[in-house]
């Protein structure tokens, strides 16, 4: 679809997912980035040199590599990761590569578009704010002796890996600030892709960052939110499909959505009538297509998804929405 522009909002694999079958949709995609990451190498390279976490933004920027021989070689290259017990040992090299980019040039998104002209992407790549994050969590049962006390975790590692189950998310700072390029995408886009991905601490965190959600309520793009293929143990164990849609409706009450995408055979894990009901309270029709890899794990087929993608885009026609300031 020649001409129709692209936002996609996540982090890690979720992101990777949607953008490896939005990049056969379209050829004027950006990809906004969580930057709330504080484990691993991301974790280290954050609190070594006071960057942002550069692993989402890395996944992202690989996930956006063309199929012929330069863009799978250097996909390779910057998801390698070091084994072994020396100092390297742990970080993949794409984070490298990046972290010393910004401090050549000082310049966040400026050092992403030299490794996305460098990887051969057919987008851009942009963090969300342009300072670190953490996310606070309110947790339910963390605590296997209080199954029903509230209790508060800080930070994504410790969110995505809680024996509870998680309510609702706060970030610190409260205000971050949002990176303009971000804010800009969002106003001239023709789609807003929201998931899939982890819900509390790749998904909702884009919707606190006061700029870019004053951006996603107002812009002329349609919204589209893609519903995971599975509960994430910890973050949404025991979620529903409708579930996760009352979550975000609850982290965004302002935001209206156009469709909301599931899997057929996932949707079937739950009442449909709930799921219809929420995705109507949102303000979107509800649209199911099989788009879960054929193996069985909870993963998205990246063909199956394009191929719903453009189905979605083609009903209601790109680029017919008028643009921010036009």
């Amino acid at each position: 679809m020649t001409g129709l522009r692209a936002v996609a909002l996540g982090g890690g694999h979720g992101l990777a997912a949607s953008l490896g079958a939005l990049r056969r949709v379209t050829d004027d995609l950006t990809a906004i980035v969580t930057v709330a990451d504080d484990g691993g190498s991301s974790g280290r390279l954050r609190r070594d040199f006071g960057v942002l976490p550069p692993g989402d933004l890395r996944m992202a920027l690989a996930a956006l590599c063309r199929d012929d021989e330069w863009g799978t070689t250097w996909s390779k290259v910057v998801q390698h990761r070091f084994g072994g017990e020396a100092e390297l040992a742990g970080h993949a090299v794409g984070n490298l590569l990046i972290v010393a980019l910004w401090d050549l040039l000082g310049d966040t998104v400026a050092g992403l578009d030299w490794v996305g002209r460098l990887l051969g992407t057919g987008g851009r790549v942009l963090p969300m704010a342009a300072v670190p994050l953490d996310i606070v969590a309110e947790v339910v049962g963390a605590d296997p002796a209080r199954p029903e006390a509230v209790t508060k975790v800080r930070g994504q590692t410790e969110c995505a890996t809680t024996p509870g189950q998680v309510r609702s998310i706060t970030l610190l700072p409260p205000d971050p600030p949002a990176v303009p390029e971000a804010v800009r995408a969002v106003l001239d886009a023709d789609w807003v892709v929201f998931g899939p991905g982890s819900w509390f601490t790749s998904v909702l965190p884009h919707l606190l960052v006061p700029e870019l959600a004053a951006a996603l309520r107002v812009t002329a793009a349609r919204r589209l939110v893609v519903l995971n293929l599975a509960p994430q143990p910890g973050e949404t164990g025991g979620f529903s499909p409708h579930k996760h849609l009352e979550v975000l409706a609850g982290h965004a009450p302002a935001l209206t959505v156009d469709v909301v995408l599931a899997d057929t055979k996932a949707a079937g894990t739950g009442n449909l009538a709930d799921l219809e009901k929420a995705a109507g309270m949102l303000g979107a029709r509800l649209v199911m297509a099989d788009v879960a890899a054929a193996d069985g794990t909870p993963c998205h087929d990246p063909k199956l998804l394009a191929g719903a993608y453009a189905q979605i885009f083609g009903g209601y026609g790109h680029a017919a929405q008028p643009r921010w300031g036009e």
